[in-house]
């Protein structure tokens, strides 16, 4: 059994004060990421080295933005949800400076509800057919091509044209994976 990464008792839970945050991103800043179970210890912090992590890549990072989704966006996330579902971390690896959680939120707060919305009265139906014929047809050529989400039309190319990065890795889970999800 793997031992705690710190003592409970003398852990701080609550809310980040501003000069743990600055600790934090000083220690970050000269050192590196490294090994986030011994980072607070180090850096003069009483937190685990989980509530560091996601202080960090969540809130503290510079690359973050920090304004709201723009329209480019919002399309590129339905557009990436309707390929590969809840995969927020894949999704927002698409989208330079936002997390997953950032983008799970937004999705659940906002783009259902259009869609939701939209579904019942436009005819989401049709964007759902031309992404699983864009899908299926990309699959069928090299691993190279890429589907253009630019426009109305989605079509597999072999370059994306926009400056977000659509070129997606998946790998089947290997057999000791599927079997730690059985138990």
């Amino acid at each position: 059994m793997r031992r705690p990464c710190c003592d409970k008792q003398h852990t701080n839970k609550g809310a980040w004060s501003q000069q743990e945050d600055q600790k934090l991103v000083d220690y970050i800043q000269k050192h590196g990421e490294g090994c986030w179970r011994s980072l607070p210890q180090a850096a003069g912090l009483l937190r685990c080295g989980k509530s560091c992590r996601l202080r960090w890549r969540n809130y503290l990072r510079p690359d973050l933005k920090r304004d709201g989704f723009g329209e480019d966006e919002e399309d590129l996330i339905i557009r990436l949800h309707a390929l590969l579902g809840n995969r927020w971390s894949l999704i927002a690896g698409r989208l330079p400076g936002r997390t997953d959680n950032e983008v799970k939120n937004y999705w659940n707060s906002h783009i259902r509800k259009k869609l939701e919305y939209s579904h019942r009265h436009v005819g989401f139906t049709r964007l759902r057919a031309e992404i699983s014929a864009a899908r299926s047809k990309n699959q069928a050529n090299d691993p190279e091509t890429f589907i253009d989400f630019n426009g109305g039309k989605l079509e597999p190319t072999s370059k994306s044209s926009s400056g977000i990065n659509l070129d997606l890795t998946l790998s089947i889970p290997s057999k000791n994976f599927e079997s730690s999800d059985e138990n």
